[in-house]
């Protein structure tokens, strides 16, 4: 299912970023009363009233184009407004209704995109009446919140989500797999979907950045269909986004809820960088099937040492993903393309696979009796039984006398267990562990 997304937006300091952590519950975005303290967009996740959504908050938007630094923030906004399925305009009570705001009332109106108008810093009832000025706008009904205390968030969030779209499940083919490509921008994700497709079906350009949105791509192999997801480029935050460019990270991570496998595409010219790391690190989160795919092989200057130098330095930058296959290829000359769409196979079998409760235990006490639970100040851990509870990925609930005795080590040592008797190549394993009732 892919979530839809919500966008706080507004001029400078009218606590964007107050209503944001208040409404994810987290302090993600860096409060301080002065404009201009957010200037990346920052993504989290909402939910209300059963409904689950990305929630973005914004840099504020400026009427002095003049200040290099106020542009990018603007822009960064208007990529924000781009990608949002519905955009919370916040403004200021105590101020009251700027020529400001009416600037950025005048970009939301050219968006089209539905709007919930909300004002904030009434922290009293009897401030409320400051709001009626906002009718002006034309938005509808202003909310009066504080976003700093927690009043009227929640008639806030009753009117975002009734604008929400109703909840749809992008499965084109129940039986298929599909697949995402991730990375760096400019790292041939592109030219691997044309490469596997055969025909020249996604934009193909040497400018990082040429593509704008996430586009699937469906195709058969020997009886199996398969769904590509190329995406736009995942790129450093902080990096400057080019207004004509309409790039964006949020649409790479939807994409990758959708996924089913996730290739993490490296530069095999250029090498690993520590973005890479940022990539695969977004669909481990997210618990997708995990292979690596190191394009441009062909313009390497290789040894007979060279694929085993680069499994080694790729294996030591992503210690937690040692269990992620590896594979050498060039979508220019098509050097091993036709192993990619096996492999995709081969790991979202293990990414969908079950476990019977029995011969899982039994693989649990074989560890346990190799290898006994740890014990703390005379309390030892000890582990009744284990069941599958999902999968995509595998999880497995481990029931025991008390979690906290459950050190982290021993996990890690249950799960190389489980690796080593099922597989499991190219999927995480999540270990849930419980107390017995």
């Amino acid at each position: 299912m892919t979530l839809p997304v919500v966008a706080i937006v507004g001029r400078a300091n009218v606590g964007k970023s107050t209503l944001f952590n208040r409404l994810i519950g987290e302090r993600v975005a860096i409060v301080e009363d002065r404009p201009g303290v957010t200037r990346d967009r920052i993504y989290g996740k909402c939910e209300w009233n059963g409904r689950t959504f990305h929630l973005i908050d914004t840099g504020g938007i400026e009427m002095d184009d003049r200040d290099e630094i106020v542009n990018l923030i603007r822009v960064q906004a208007e990529l924000a407004i781009d990608e949002a399925d519905v955009i919370v305009f916040l403004t200021n009570g105590h101020e009251g209704l700027t020529a400001t705001d009416r600037h950025v009332a005048e970009i939301l109106r050219k968006s089209r995109k539905p709007i919930v108008l909300g004002v904030n810093k009434l922290d009293h009832p009897t401030h409320h009446a400051l709001a009626y000025e906002f009718y002006e706008l034309g938005f509808g009904d202003p909310v009066a919140i504080s976003a700093e205390h927690g009043a009227g968030t929640g008639d806030l969030l009753d009117k975002v989500t009734e604008q929400l779209a109703p909840e749809t499940v992008d499965e084109p083919d129940d039986d298929a797999i599909r697949i995402a490509l991730i990375g760096r921008p400019n790292v041939g994700k592109s030219s691997l979907v044309n490469a596997l497709v055969g025909e020249s079906r996604v934009m193909v350009s040497d400018v990082a950045g040429t593509t704008r949105d996430a586009v699937d791509t469906p195709l058969e192999s020997d009886g199996q269909s398969y769904v590509l997801i190329d995406t736009a480029g995942l790129r450093r935050r902080g990096k400057v986004y080019e207004e004509i460019e309409k790039y964006s990270v949020l649409r790479a991570l939807r994409a990758i809820e959708r996924a089913d496998v996730t290739f993490v595409v490296i530069d095999g010219e250029r090498g690993i960088a520590e973005q890479d790391k940022r990539v695969a690190g977004y669909a481990l989160d997210a618990g997708r099937a995990i292979a690596f795919l190191v394009n441009k092989w062909d313009a390497v200057q290789k040894t007979d040492k060279t694929a085993h130098e680069f499994e080694q330095a790729l294996r030591a930058e992503f210690p937690f993903m040692r269990w992620a296959p590896i594979l050498f290829v060039s979508a220019l000359t098509k050097q091993r393309i036709h192993k990619i769409l096996p492999l995709a196979r081969e790991v979202a079998d293990m990414h969908a696979m079950r476990i019977s409760t029995s011969t899982l235990n039994a693989v649990i006490q074989d560890a346990i009796l190799s290898v006994p639970p740890p014990s703390d100040k005379g309390r030892k851990l000890r582990i009744y039984y284990a069941t599958q509870v999902s999968v995509k990925p595998p999880t497995f609930a481990v029931f025991v006398n008390q979690p906290e005795l459950m050190h982290f080590s021993y996990e890690r040592y249950l799960e190389n267990q489980l690796r080593g008797a099922f597989g499991f190549e190219g999927t995480p394993i999540r270990l849930l562990t419980r107390q017995r009732s």
